[in-house]
């Protein structure tokens, strides 16, 4: 059984109207006078001064990914897969190695995070067990000129700075 239409017939629409001048001209006058009244005191104005003025970033902000150290400068992660397997973008790739400082048996060779991939949920920094991993390096700019630029290396993971004390950390609760 089909549904039945009715059919309204369209009415009030004179010929001007249905041109739409008059309401485009409409439109445009409130536009205008939008952009008058911002042209002549732009004091009230919403507008932030990047990059002089640098946004401000709670430390609970999950931003570009790091790798931590031990208090010696060897690395925490132990190449346990966690972050790996938690990640639902699959954007994590760590090929592990035989350790060589002695601190557990194996030691990350490759570990690599492709940014463009990556949705920053933080799972990977709730799954790891030795919080070798971690999102709090305050970077909110992530450029570049080609998709290489994007995936992050070991070296570039360990060089990357944390942007918080470990109190400030702590305390923002990540």
């Amino acid at each position: 059984m089909g549904a039945k239409a009715k059919i309204m017939e369209r009415t009030g629409k004179s010929f001007y109207e249905r041109l739409y001048l008059i309401e485009i001209f409409k439109g445009m006058a409130v536009t205008l006078g939008h952009f008058m009244t911002n042209f002549l005191d732009n004091s009230k104005l919403y507008v932030r001064h990047y990059p002089e003025v640098q946004p401000e970033i709670p430390a609970r902000w999950r931003g570009r990914h790091r790798l931590t150290k031990h208090e010696d400068g060897t690395m925490k992660c132990v190449a346990c897969f966690m972050c790996q397997t938690n990640c639902p973008a699959k954007c994590i790739m760590i090929e592990a190695g035989e350790r060589i400082d002695g601190r557990s048996e194996k030691m990350p060779v490759r570990f690599t995070i492709d940014l463009l991939e990556c949705i920053y949920c933080g799972y990977c920094v709730e799954a790891c067990p030795m919080d070798a991993i971690r999102m709090d390096t305050g970077i909110f700019a992530v450029t570049g000129a080609d998709r290489q630029s994007f995936v992050m290396g070991l070296t570039a993971l360990l060089a990357t700075p944390g942007a918080y004390t470990e109190e400030e950390y702590k305390k923002g609760g990540v």
